[in-house]
């Protein structure tokens, strides 16, 4: 099959390898412009640009993906399929009915629930059990299209948003694969979504989120650290400075003090009180150091209980 494959971000790799290597023809790779990162202001490729060049798959990069120039050049490539994986531009109507087989997009979630840009994340601060992917065919909509496949798989306790970044990534090659072989034997089926299951949409990630607000329930600020690593990152402040909390554990026991006071301090763990309960913290990072286990972090300061992180 002549794909034209869509993607921006290290989620989209997995798909892209998987289509090369399953023979399908790549003819082209449409990814986002390169930006400048880091305090030198190095030019850097986006991921799937990378992986695309190293297999020699023409890359194309426009600004807007609704240009006359780029829909003309898109028309030219002929593709039968387009496959999109967190591309990170809406396509125009002209772009999404041009393939013979349309436009499929992987999206991270069990859709209809957790429509919009960060499903993987929004699944664990919600203490959700299951997640999954979801191939769809795409429409005018925010990931409203007509869905083909889902794969689903339990979250563990543990998860954070980096592991199941991972994880769900995998998943979801192995079934757009899928998806494609009954694309071209006509065996895809079209199942509507259901508006009224789609609930909570997955809103797009902000460094403010990861403000740490002790007056609410220690699970769910533990949800929070982990569904925001590895970004933006769960934070609070300790003596004027941003510490990030990287690792933390429920403790289902009633303190003494303010919210935000550290009540305990043990070998391996910060106690922190919260609404109902405490956070023992296990690994954190200070701003300007290195993350590093609590028992390291304890090991090189005078941190004393009743100090307040707020």
């Amino acid at each position: 099959m002549k794909v034209v494959f869509m993607g921006t971000p290290d989620f989209a790799v997995p798909t892209l390898l998987k289509i090369i290597d399953e023979g399908h023809e790549v003819i082209g790779v449409i990814t986002q412009p390169d930006k400048a990162r880091g305090r030198g202001k190095s030019i850097q490729f986006p991921a799937v640009k990378e992986k695309a060049l190293a297999h020699h798959i023409p890359v194309y990069q426009p600004v807007r993906v609704r240009t006359p120039e780029f829909i003309k050049k898109l028309k030219e490539m002929a593709p039968e399929v387009i496959v999109v994986v967190a591309f990170g531009q809406i396509l125009p109507e002209e772009i999404l009915t041009l393939p013979k087989y349309g436009c499929i997009n992987v999206h991270a979630s069990l859709l209809p629930k957790y429509r919009g840009a960060a499903p993987i994340q929004w699944a664990i601060i919600n203490g959700e059990s299951k997640t999954g992917v979801t191939t769809m065919y795409m429409d005018a909509g925010l990931d409203t299209g007509d869905m083909i496949l889902k794969a689903q798989m339990n979250i563990d306790e543990n998860e954070t948003g980096g592991s199941l970044h991972d994880k769900l990534s995998i998943l979801g090659a192995d079934l757009l694969i899928e998806t494609l072989k009954k694309l071209e034997d006509h065996t895809a089926k079209r199942i509507p979504q259901d508006a009224a299951g789609a609930g909570e949409y997955a809103s797009m990630l902000k460094k403010s989120m990861g403000k740490i607000d002790f007056t609410r329930s220690a699970l769910s600020i533990e949800r929070l650290i982990r569904g925001l690593n590895p970004w933006p990152s769960a934070y609070t402040t300790l003596n004027g400075k941003t510490l990030k909390i990287w690792k933390a554990t429920v403790i289902h026991k009633h303190y003494e003090g303010s919210y935000g006071e550290i009540v305990d301090i043990t070998k391996d763990t910060i106690i922190v009180k919260a609404l109902d309960g405490a956070l023992a913290i296990e690994m954190l990072q200070l701003e300007g150091k290195k993350c590093m286990d609590t028992n390291a972090f304890l090991r090189g300061s005078n941190l004393q209980k009743g100090l307040i992180l707020e």
